[in-house]
């Protein structure tokens, strides 16, 4: 099965639901047990069984039966540290998103002076590829699964967007109390199209079925990215600016 008909049918067969919390799953099991030592180095196994299948050939599938098996574990034990295949997920993306401050979103912190916009621009937009293409068979599985209606990866994925919009509208000098206005849509529209050419360009499946994978051509899309931002900034300010 592949991992996004594991994720349609997860949400239509998955396990009853019980209540947790990252706390709580650090903590204790989904029994309510209190982990040990055991119990820690279990969930850790799990975590890194995960992430050896991510690492791995692109048409291995991705789900809870494979990661029992990569851990060597039965699927009662897997079940209790984790209810289903999203859970797990978003337990192996904690760690990968509280790298994105120093990876990408970092460089939108402090304002981009006009005279090497371009130049800013387009750092960011190949910081946030390079953090895709680190961790593209997880986050290409995240949107997959939202774009299924996975209503907890379509959180994740919009939570993970709404800090680098934020900045953008900052950057253009737009009311951050504003989030209906015009500004924002711009930075929404922005933040789209720049997770969608990071989506095309690290999308291993796709290349292989063009048979040609082309970095010119990638390059180009980033640097057509990065020019579509220092535009839409450039605009922005000068709105701003006219209308003080």
């Amino acid at each position: 099965m592949s991992a996004k008909a594991d994720a349609t049918m997860e949400q239509g067969t998955a396990r009853p639901s019980r209540a947790s919390t990252a706390t709580k799953a650090l903590s204790h099991n989904l029994n309510g047990q209190r982990l040990g030592r055991k119990g820690r180095d279990t969930r850790d196994r799990i975590l890194a069984a995960t992430n050896e299948l991510l690492a791995g050939p692109p048409d291995v599938e991705i789900s809870l039966s494979a990661v029992a098996r990569q851990a060597s574990l039965g699927m009662t034990s897997l079940y209790n540290y984790f209810i289903d295949l999203t859970e797990l997920l978003l337990a192996v993306l904690e760690p990968v998103m509280a790298t994105a401050e120093d990876e990408y979103v970092g460089l939108l912190r402090a304002r981009w002076d006009d005279a090497d916009l371009g130049e800013r621009t387009l750092a960011f937009v190949t910081a946030y590829h390079g953090f895709w293409v680190k961790h593209s068979r997880l986050l290409h599985l995240r949107n997959r699964m939202a774009d299924a209606q996975n209503e907890r990866m379509m959180m994740h994925r919009v939570r993970a967007a709404q800090p680098v919009m934020r900045l953008m509208v900052d950057q253009m000098d737009g009311e951050l109390a504003q989030p209906q206005s015009p500004v924002f849509s711009m930075a929404t529209v922005l933040m789209t199209g720049l997770e969608r050419i990071v989506t095309v360009t690290t999308d291993v499946v796709l290349q292989n079925t063009l048979h040609a994978p082309n970095p010119l051509g990638r390059t180009h899309l980033l640097r057509a990215e990065a020019r579509l931002l220092e535009l839409g900034i450039r605009d922005y300010r000068m709105l701003a600016a006219s209308a003080d």
